[in-house]
């Protein structure tokens, strides 16, 4: 069955950084588009980051310059490397592979920005 598995969050202080990983099973891994979204309790899940097939990226306006997707496709895993952390950054995030109509999630990393 499809498998998206997330690590790499934890508590960090303001300024900081972390690299989350999401390895991915049970799909054609190179033919997903594959983001990172996160979600605060209380609001929608939004998209951090977006990388197609082609390496292709985009990224929210609130982490542009201090985020960094990637993608290994021998390994069938997404990165997201994070610098320059802050507060409002604090959220679960959440690794997610797209084509056509498959949409397939992760069950999420906590990531906490905190003195």
């Amino acid at each position: 069955q499809v498998q998206l598995v997330e690590s790499g969050g934890g508590l960090v202080q303001p300024g900081g950084s972390l690299r989350l990983s999401c390895v991915v099973s049970g799909i054609i891994f190179r033919a997903y588009d594959m983001s990172w979204y996160r979600q605060v309790p209380g609001k929608q899940r939004e998209l951090v980051a977006r990388i197609n097939g082609r390496e292709n990226t985009n990224y929210d306006d609130s982490v542009k310059g201090r985020f960094l997707i990637s993608r290994d496709n021998a390994k069938a895993t997404v990165y997201l490397q994070m610098n320059s952390l802050k507060p409002e950054d604090t959220a679960v995030y959440y690794c997610n592979a797209k084509l056509g109509g498959s949409d397939r999630w992760g069950q999420g990393t906590q990531v906490t920005v905190s003195p």
